[in-house]
Order: C-alpha cells, then sequence, then structure tokens
C-alpha cells in the first residue's frame, strides 16, 4: 500500500492538499485491499486517485472600470462509477489545481456515503468576488460558464456553489447556461427556489453535521442540550449549523471570518444569528462589526504570528469547524481536548491537519470527518437534481425528513464498516472504507474503463 501511495506522491509532490487526501484514504484501507486482493489486481485505489477528466481553461472579464482581467477556470471530473459527476464551484484565491483536486477526491467518498447515485467533481476559479460589484460577478460568472457549459449536463456533470459561489452567483451561472444551450434544465444546483431549487438546500450541509453529531452522541446516550460549541465560519455553513445547534439546545459561542472571531460567552441567540446572517449575506460586512453591536462579545483579530488559532482554546464539549481546510492543527486540538472537548463534527472539508486528527483518535473522542459529517450539502443537492428530474418539488418537512434518513444511514456505515474491519468507532476509517467498497465494486462491474 506504501508503494501506491508513493508513487502518487512522486507524480503529483507539488499538490500536498491532494496528497493529505490521498494519504488518508490509503491508511484507511489497507485492511480492505488486503480481504479482497480483486481490488488490487485491478489497480482501483490508483485509478480512483487519477481524476477521469481535467479541464483547466482562460476566464477573461471586464470590470466595471473597463479594465480587462484574466483568470483560472477548473473542472476536475473525478469518478463517475456510481452516477454523472457532482460537487460545487469555488470561487476563491486560493484556489489551484491541488486544492480542487483534493475536494474532487474527498467529494468522490462523501457522494458514494449519501446512498444517492452521484459521482464526486469539483470545480471553480481563483477570482475572489469579494469587493466586487454584482454587474461585475454577473460579468465573470458568464464568461466562466461560456467554457464550462461545454463540460457538464444534467446527465454527466451538475456543479454546485461553495465557498465564493452562492444563490447570486449560481444565478448568473445558470442564466448564461441557459441562454448558451437554450434549455432549462437541473444543471445546478443551490438554485433559487423560483426557478427549480430545493428546500432546505442553504440549511443542508450546517443542519447535517449537527444531525451527524446527535447520532455519534446518541452513541453514548448523550444529545445537544446544554452543551457549549465552537463553530468556526460565518457563511452558509456555520450559520446553519448555529440555527440547528439552538434548536436542539446546545449553546453557540463562537464564529469567525477570514480576519478574526468573535467570543460571546452569553451566547449566540436566535436574534443575534439574525444579525449575523444580514451582516454576512445582505450587507456583506465582516465579523468584527458583531462585536461593535453586541459589546459581552469579544473580538480577536488574525495573529499569523501564533502557531495556533485561538478560537479553538474556548471551554467547551463540542466543535464545529466549518470554515476551511486545515484550520485546526495539533496544537488547536489539544487546546480543544485540555477544555473539555469530546466531539468534533466537521462542516468544512478536511479542516483537521492529520496531526489533530490522529490526537482526536487517540484520545478516542466522537470524530465525525468532513467526508461524512458534512454530507447533508450534496446529500440534499442530489434531492434537487431528483426533483428537478421529475418536475416537482417536495416540501420542506419531505426534504428535512429525507436528509435526517441520510445523515443516519451515513452514520450508521460509518459505524458498521469501521467495526467489519476492525476499528470500531472510528469514523474516519468507517467514512473511507464504506465509501470505497461502494465505488470499487462500481468499477470491478464496469470493467478497465
Amino acid at each position: 500500500m506504501s508503494n501506491v501511495y508513493d508513487k502518487i506522491a512522486s507524480r503529483d509532490s507539488n499538490e500536498k492538499e491532494f496528497l493529505q487526501a490521498v494519504g488518508e484514504v490509503v491508511d484507511s484501507v489497507k485492511g480492505v485491499m488486503d480481504k479482497n486482493p480483486q481490488y488490487r489486481d485491478a489497480k482501483i485505489l490508483e485509478r480512483i486517485a487519477e481524476p477521469e477528466r481535467v479541464i483547466m481553461f482562460r476566464v477573461p472579464w471586464m470590470d466595471d472600470k473597463g479594465e480587462v482581467h484574466v483568470n483560472r477556470g477548473f473542472r476536475i471530473e473525478m469518478n463517475s462509477a456510481i452516477g454523472p459527476y457532482k460537487g460545487g464551484l469555488r470561487f476563491h484565491p486560493s484556489v489551484n489545481l491541488s486544492i480542487l483536486k483534493f475536494l474532487a477526491f474527498e467529494q468522490v467518498f462523501k457522494n458514494a456515503l449519501t446512498t444517492l447515485p452521484i459521482g464526486g467533481g469539483k470545480g471553480g476559479s481563483d477570482f475572489d468576488p469579494k469587493g466586487k460589484s454584482d454587474a461585475e460577478v454577473m460579468r465573470f460568472c458568464q464568461a466562466f460558464m461560456a467554457e464550462l457549459q461545454r463540460h457538464i449536463g444534467h446527465n454527466t456533470d451538475v456543479p454546485a456553489g461553495d465557498i465564493g459561489v452562492g444563490a447570486r452567483e449560481i444565478g448568473f451561472l445558470f442564466g448564461m447556461y441557459k441562454k448558451i444551450r437554450n434549455e432549462f434544465v437541473g444543471i445546478l444546483t443551490g438554485k433559487s427556489l423560483n426557478w427549480g431549487g430545493s428546500l432546505i438546500r442553504p440549511e443542508a450541509t450546517g443542519y447535517g453535521s449537527v444531525y451527524f453529531a446527535s447520532e455519534m452522541l446518541a452513541t453514548r446516550g448523550e444529545d445537544l442540550k446544554g452543551k457549549t460549541c465552537i463553530v468556526s465560519g460565518s457563511g452558509n455553513v456555520a450559520q446553519y449549523t448555529t440555527e440547528k445547534i439552538l434548536e436542539l439546545g446546545g449553546k453557540v459561542v463562537t464564529l469567525s471570518d477570514s480576519a478574526g472571531y468573535i467570543y460571546d460567552e452569553a451566547g449566540i441567540t436566535t436574534e443575534k444569528l439574525q444579525y449575523l446572517m444580514q451582516l454576512k449575506n445582505i450587507r456583506r460586512g465582516r465579523i468584527s462589526e458583531y462585536a461593535d453591536k453586541y459589546s459581552e462579545a469579544v473580538y480577536t483579530p488574525v495573529d499569523t504570528a501564533l502557531d495556533h488559532n485561538p478560537l479553538w482554546n474556548h471551554k467547551a464539549e463540542c466543535a464545529f469547524p466549518s470554515a476551511t481546510q486545515n484550520e485546526l492543527n495539533a496544537k488547536d486540538a489539544q487546546n480543544f481536548l485540555n477544555n473539555g472537548g469530546s466531539l468534533v463534527s466537521e462542516g468544512a472539508n478536511m479542516p483537521t491537519t492529520p496531526d489533530g486528527v490522529d490526537l482526536f483518535l487517540d484520545n478516542k473522542i466522537l470524530y465525525g470527518p468532513g467526508k461524512a459529517a458534512n454530507a447533508g450539502g450534496v446529500a440534499v443537492s442530489g434531492l434537487e437534481m431528483s426533483q428537478n428530474s421529475m418536475r416537482l418539488k417536495w416540501t420542506r418537512e419531505e426534504v428535512d425528513a429525507k436528509l435526517k434518513t441520510i445523515m443516519k444511514s451515513i452514520h450508521t456505515a460509518c459505524i458498521d464498516s469501521a467495526e467489519e474491519y476492525g476499528s470500531k468507532g472510528n469514523y474516519v476509517a468507517g467514512a473511507n472504507i464504506a465509501g470505497f467498497v461502494k465505488i470499487a465494486d462500481s468499477m470491478l462491474d464496469h470493467g478497465l474503463v
């Protein structure tokens, strides 16, 4: 197995995020490969780690002053063994091939866990929508879709939103697709309710992360009621994670953005959360403004000289990393444990560094990795695809009930797979194994393609 990883690492030595994701899976599925030599003979792991298709293109666009800019666009179509490629589009200056390959690789396993027939992909651009006018964002999205439309389709590849791609961007992207292709089909998810979107889709990743946490707690006869929770981020995932925690009786004391974080010891109430949603979603302001309005909250700006993030160094039982990859390192993990932490449910993709993950596993806390805990978003995206195909709309209650069922099924699959292969209680191993076996068996069925 080490030879497999070494070959991948040699070939893609500059792609650290991708190699981090691959390394975790390789470690988890050693026992599976030993028990099922047909996977090794068919080079399943090597094939899963190689994208079926990598698309890279230039995106020229013009700002409000008439100046021309050129960004880079990507779509990674990673694996279609169980269905059309499915995964978000990310618009952020940090976007590069390594980050998108890591996200696409994770997406393959996450989508396999959902029980829905969808493969894995990811895409985006190094374009930064922050500080841009609506007209500039529209022109960029139209230029981006002018090329992307050649490669996607409702039975081929169905992108969604991600960091930097919300309802505004999805609308502009869909409008351009419809104009060029002269068809109204479900080629994007995360759409507005008026034209094919699904109820619960904006809430799904955050709600699903909390539902997964509740399932983990139930294995120890506990629930979220009365528990103090640390949440990172302040975007879509963090907002609805907070909302669901409050609904289930927990208390959230932190939220953050790229400039810093707030600590509100009294707890972020429903009223405060509504203010934050308006601040972030409508005014597109900074988290520091929360502390300006609520004097009981303390704002701490990012200090790049620190080797840890003080957000994770507050007394709390539960943590919900909901911002971005590798935001929680070993020192952060140790601080969380020292303050009584006993549960982590990842709303972001791979937010914990490998040494942080090792600490959580060694201390046998309830640790839900992103590919399992945050699968609610893509699960409801899959449900949106189903509704689009059938030309109907389910009620909020129907979608929420399906989301709960899916998250419960994912939890059960993780528990059962981990126990079957000698890693009882290890959700990382369980998620990787359950996803891998489903994908591997499908690939064997399809032959060498």
